[in-house]
């Protein structure tokens, strides 16, 4: 089976909007799995505590005091909400950074792009903004990067194998 890469690049300035918000979801997706998987093995802080972490973005610290042990579907569904937004605001800008690259990203320029992207993310997000957002310094470590490199790889890869022709898009 062959993987044919959509034509993309440098006489292609703009992104394909479409591309780039489905590649960031389904990516979201990828990386809410592999948060998933990776509390189950530890058990180290609670089924539920990813899911308290991300929705005291959008509800405040007071979702943090609960026993993360303690299932609310309530809080839950708004970590989900959250974390897709998050996951197509992401796709948005990774799409954006590959359409603007100066050549035709290939599958592995896309791949190196999307991992820098997601360390990068990776650095904003419990390095940077924990001033703001201090509990999300409890989830810093190699588990988190790489889950935050896996989710800019496989967005890079998804947008580059969903983009469309600028004469496709808008259709």
């Amino acid at each position: 089976m062959e993987l044919h890469l959509n034509r993309i690049g440098a006489g292609d300035r703009q992104p394909d909007w479409v591309a780039a918000a489905v590649a960031g979801f389904a990516a979201g997706a990828v990386l809410m799995i592999l948060e998933l998987a990776w509390t189950a093995s530890t058990g180290s802080n609670g089924p539920w505590r990813t899911s308290q972490m991300v929705a005291a973005l959008t509800l405040g610290q007071s979702v943090l005091s609960p026993p993360a042990q303690v299932f609310s579907l309530g809080l839950v569904g708004v970590a989900l909400i959250t974390h897709y937004v998050l996951g197509v605001v992401f796709g948005l800008v990774l799409g954006a950074i590959i359409a603007a690259w100066p050549t035709e990203p290939d599958v592995g320029k896309s791949l190196a792009i999307g991992g820098g992207f997601g360390v990068l993310l990776y650095l904003l997000n419990f390095h940077v903004l924990t001033p703001v957002v201090p509990w999300f310094a409890e989830m810093r470590g190699w588990s988190t990067l790489i889950g935050h490199l896996v989710f800019g790889m496989a967005a890079a890869l998804l947008y580059v194998m969903l983009v469309r022709p600028p004469s496709l898009r808008g259709r």
